[in-house]
This record gives C-alpha cells, structure tokens and sequence, in this order.
C-alpha cells in the first residue's frame, strides 16, 4: 500500500466541511463523524480513568497531556480532510 491513509487525492471526499463564520469545520461524512465519535470516547475514556482513583491528583497531568495529543492529532486530520482548508471566514462574503 503506498502512502498515507490522510494522503489527500481528487478521489477522496471530504470528511468535514468548513463553518461560515469563525474558524473551525463540522463532519460532512461518515469517516468524519467516526473520527468525531473515536476523539469524543476517547476523551470520556480518560475521564473515567482519572476518576478512577480515590486521590486523581497525579493522574491530572498525564490526563491533560494525553488530551493535548489528541486534540493537536484531532486538528491535524481535521485540516488535512476539511473542503477549503481551516481558516477564520467572514461568511458569504468570504467564499472563494
């Protein structure tokens, strides 16, 4: 198999769709709502996890590390496979 499974081609849909005002994407597909839906449980994972302990103190850092990277692993597919790249957008008036 060659390449990566984010390598971007004009075969590939786009899984998210960009918003009309401000900065930020909404899925559009099922791969988006799946990558929405894998972040989301991964997050109450790691919840329930530093709940988990009757003193969750020192597991607090390594929760916010861990949600760190996964939100900065979120943004990245999320910029790669939104239709028109994220950026900030006025609108209407802003489509190109």
């Amino acid at each position: 198999m060659s390449g990566s499974p984010l390598r971007f081609s004009a075969r590939m849909t786009h899984w998210f769709k960009q918003k009309r005002y401000g900065y930020g994407a909404t899925p559009s597909s099922w791969q988006g709502w799946a990558i929405a839906a894998a972040y989301t449980a991964a997050i109450v994972g790691l919840s329930v996890w530093l709940v988990g302990e009757n003193d969750p103190t020192p597991r607090a850092l390594t929760f916010f590390a861990l949600v760190a990277v996964l939100t900065i692993f979120l943004i990245a597919i999320v910029a790669r496979t939104t239709e028109g790249g994220l950026r900030w957008r006025w609108g209407d008036d802003d489509r190109r």
